[in-house]
C-alpha cells in the first residue's frame, strides 16, 4: 500500500513539475523575445524651444460707458404735443425732440410783453417829469423797478417756453422712446435716453501692486463677447486717486474710440494693458504641457545610444509656466532654448521611451 502512494506521489511531482517547467520556460522565451524587440517606437509631433520678446501685459476686465450719456427727462410739467424723433436714431446736438404743451407760457408772455411796453413808457414819463422837478427821485425809482420787474418776467417765460421744447444736449444714439403724445409729464419724468458712440470709457481695475506699470496714455485692447475676433484699441485717460479700501484694486479709465458704432455702452469687456518695454522669454506651445496638480512637465526629445545604436528618447521633464499668449506659454525654468519637446503623442508616452518625430501630426 505505501508502495503505491509513494507512486502516485511520483507521478504526480513528475506532471506537475513538467507543467510548471514547462511555463517556465515559455515565459523565459517571451522574456528574450522582448528584450530583443525592445520598446515600441512611438511617431510624435515636436517643437523647438524658442525665445522671444514679450511685452508685459496686465489683464483684467471691465465695463463700457459713454463718454457722455444722460436720461432726459421733463423739467416742467406739461402735456406732449409733439414727438420729433424714432427711438434708436442718431441725433445731431440741438435736434427737437419733444415738444410740451407752452400755450399757457406764450399767453403769459404777451401779457408779460405788454406790462413791459406799459412799464417802459412810464419810465419814460417819470424821467421827463423828474428833469422837470415834477416827480421824485423815489416816483423815479419805483418806475426803473417796475419796468425792470417787467423785463425779468419776460425772460422767466422765455426761459419757460425753452424748456417745454427739450432738444438733444449733444449729438449721440437715442434709445427707446418712453413717452407717448399726449401723455402728461410730470417734472422729472424720463423721455428717452441719449448717448455719445463715437468714442466709449473703458472702466477696470488692477492690483495695487501693478500701479507703477500703469501710467495715462498707455495702450489698452478691449475685446467684448459681441465681436470674439476684433479687438479695440485705446490709451489710458484716468487713473483713480485711491485704492480701493476693500479690494485694494484701483480704478482705471481707458478711451476706447467706436468710429463705426459697433460697441454699445454698458457691455462686459476683457481689457489687456500693455506695456511699454519687452523683455525676452522662453516659451513653447501650449499643447506640449500635461498639467498636473503635483507639477506641470513636457516631454524633451534627446539623442541617446542604446545597445550601440543611435535613437530618439522623449524624457519627461517637470517645468514651471508663466502667462500665455496666442498659444504660446512661457516657461520659466525647466527647459533651454534650442531643446525640441513634444507637441503630439504624448498619451503613447512613457519616460525614456523611444520616438520617431513626424510633424505633419501637428496639432
Amino acid at each position: 500500500m505505501k508502495k503505491r502512494m509513494i507512486l502516485v506521489v511520483i507521478i504526480l511531482a513528475l506532471v506537475f513539475g513538467g507543467i510548471f517547467g514547462w511555463k517556465a520556460f515559455v515565459n523565459h522565451k517571451i522574456h528574450e523575445m522582448m528584450a530583443a524587440r525592445g520598446l515600441p517606437i512611438v511617431t510624435v509631433a515636436t517643437a523647438p524651444v524658442r525665445r522671444v520678446a514679450w511685452r508685459d501685459r496686465i489683464r483684467s476686465v471691465g465695463s463700457l460707458s459713454a463718454i457722455q450719456g444722460v436720461t432726459l427727462t421733463a423739467q416742467l410739467p406739461g402735456v406732449v404735443t409733439a414727438i420729433d424723433f424714432h427711438s434708436g436714431a442718431r441725433v445731431r446736438a440741438g435736434a427737437l425732440l419733444v415738444q410740451v404743451n407752452d400755450q399757457p407760457q406764450l399767453a403769459q408772455l404777451a401779457y408779460d410783453r405788454a406790462q413791459t411796453r406799459l412799464a417802459y413808457a412810464n419810465l419814460r414819463r417819470t424821467r421827463l417829469l423828474y428833469r422837470q422837478k415834477a416827480a421824485s427821485r423815489a416816483q423815479l425809482d419805483t418806475a426803473v423797478a417796475t419796468y425792470e420787474g417787467a423785463r425779468a418776467h419776460v425772460a422767466g417765460d422765455q426761459a419757460a417756453i425753452h424748456e417745454l421744447a427739450l432738444r438733444a444736449p449733444f449729438s449721440g444714439v437715442l434709445g427707446i422712446r418712453q413717452v407717448n403724445l399726449g401723455q402728461y409729464l410730470a417734472p422729472g419724468a424720463p423721455i428717452v435716453d441719449l448717448q455719445s458712440a463715437h468714442a466709449l470709457y473703458a472702466d477696470f481695475t488692477v492690483p495695487q501692486a501693478e500701479v507703477p506699470r500703469v501710467h495715462v496714455g498707455q495702450k489698452v485692447e478691449v475685446s467684448v463677447d459681441a465681436f470674439p475676433h476684433r479687438r479695440f484699441a485705446g490709451t489710458v485717460h484716468a487713473i483713480d486717486a485711491a485704492v480701493n479700501t476693500t479690494t485694494r484694486n484701483i480704478l482705471v479709465q481707458g478711451v476706447v474710440p467706436n468710429p463705426g458704432g459697433a460697441l454699445r455702452p454698458g457691455m462686459f469687456g476683457r481689457v489687456r494693458l500693455i506695456g511699454t518695454q519687452a523683455h525676452e522669454v522662453t516659451v513653447i506651445p501650449a499643447v506640449a504641457i500635461a498639467y498636473n496638480t503635483y507639477g506641470d512637465t513636457v516631454f524633451v526629445v534627446r539623442h541617446r545610444t542604446i545597445k550601440g545604436h543611435p535613437h530618439l528618447i522623449a524624457d519627461q521633464v517637470v517645468v514651471t509656466v508663466g502667462s500665455e499668449r496666442k498659444g504660446l506659454v512661457a516657461v520659466t525654468s525647466g527647459l533651454k532654448p534650442g531643446e525640441t519637446v513634444v507637441t503630439a503623442g504624448q498619451v503613447k508616452l512613457r519616460n525614456g521611451m523611444p520616438v520617431a518625430i513626424n510633424n505633419a501630426l501637428q496639432p
